[in-house]
């Protein structure tokens, strides 16, 4: 994970920087194309929740200074268009911990590139009641106590380029650009949220925290499901061999139990290792019995409260279950900015560079109390 060049006093430097600040901040100024019919040059921009297309020269009679690419170097709308097919296509093979949590609960809607950091509250569970005949005795007003977090908002991305002569080439035999490297990228920047959501992949720090800044709660870091600091942890799982399923289930429903207690009531969804994969799918069977009526994975499916049982490919480390319960209080995706493709030229225009970028993170929020929603259990 790749801070974008740099920004300093509010200006963009660098090469993609730079072009970034001349564009305001905007990726889909910086995807141009071109209209074979016309020969003209236009971008598709977000406006309102609409996306409008403008010429080039149109932005630049706007005051925003699109970047000008030779008609014979420019891609096609339809080719950006199978960048971005292929990309979306990448990024849904088996990343399943991120796309669960932005089902779940998204936080987005601001202006991401233009904030380092996303600060929320956590806050305690205030007042009381009292009881008496009349109702005139005076209630002991109560405020609630609040503690600011933040998160950074780091932006995720793996460029790709090609020549001058490469897209001449295409352009005049008719020959679809080969998307390989846009499908690679993609998949980079979405194989990296995931990690860092499962929390196999290390966070970023960034900003103030509580030694910096009194009004924070601790270090403005990125957290995933097994390195959050205010998970719960259970280190006596059982290691399933094929005939302790029953084993395994008394795990499971020692985390529901935990959970419970703790407050947390569901929906859980519960992720495992690679490992568990063929022990979930294997048969169960009760001790003393010798029929077999459903698997491991049904039985544990029983439990009230579980949504689902998910494998986590990116999770292949020994014996490991993660039960997370799926509302926003205890974990939202932030999507600050999808996975974008954008467009700039260098060494004179002789080498077209691409960049496939996104701001999401996974926001694991710390209760008041510093017991989170989340139990990550091993065997030891």
């Amino acid at each position: 994970m790749f801070v974008l060049d740099y920004v300093l006093n509010g200006q963009g430097h660098g090469e993609l920087g730079a072009a970034m600040d001349r564009v305001r901040w905007d990726p889909g100024y910086l995807r141009p194309w071109l209209d074979v019919k016309t020969g003209r040059q236009y971008v598709t921009v977000n406006e309102r929740g609409k996306l409008k297309n403008y010429s080039t020269r149109q932005m630049f009679a706007r005051g925003v200074h699109v970047p000008m690419v030779a008609n014979a170097m420019t891609l096609t709308k339809d080719q950006w268009i199978q960048f971005s097919r292929d990309i979306v296509k990448a990024t849904r093979q088996r990343l399943r911990a991120w796309s669960d949590l932005a089902a779940s609960s998204t936080v987005g809607g601001f202006d991401a590139m233009g904030k380092p950091t996303f600060e929320y509250q956590a806050s305690n569970d205030p007042g009381e009641a009292v009881q008496d005949m009349d109702g005139v005795i005076d209630g002991r007003n109560d405020t609630p106590l609040l503690a600011l977090k933040s998160i950074p908002l780091p932006i995720t991305h793996s460029d790709f380029m090609f020549t001058e002569r490469q897209i001449a080439i295409s352009r005049n035999s008719g020959m679809p650009l080969d998307s390989t490297m846009a499908e690679a990228a993609g998949r980079r920047v979405a194989e990296m949220i995931e990690k860092q959501t499962i929390g196999v992949e290390t966070g970023m720090t960034f900003g103030p925290s509580s030694s910096t800044d009194t009004r924070y709660t601790g270090t403005s870091t990125i957290y995933g499901y097994t390195n959050f600091p205010y998970r719960v942890t259970k280190t006596d799982l059982t290691a399933p061999t094929g005939s302790n399923p029953e084993a395994v289930m008394t795990d499971v429903l020692e985390m529901v139990e935990t959970m419970q207690t703790n407050g947390y009531y569901g929906p859980y969804m519960l992720y495992t290792s690679t490992p568990y994969s063929r022990y979930l799918s294997d048969d169960y069977f009760r001790s003393g019995s010798t029929s077999a009526v459903r698997s491991l994975r049904e039985r544990i499916m029983e439990i009230e409260g579980i949504q689902d049982i998910r494998r986590l490919d990116y999770l292949t480390s020994g014996y490991q279950m993660i039960l997370v319960q799926m509302s926003p209080e205890v974990a939202q995706a932030i999507d600050g900015m999808g996975i974008t493709t954008v467009q700039w030229q260098s060494q004179g225009g002789l080498r077209h560079n691409w960049k496939v970028m996104a701001i999401q993170v996974p926001l694991l929020k710390m209760p008041y109390n510093g017991v989170a929603g989340i139990i990550h259990g091993t065997t030891s």
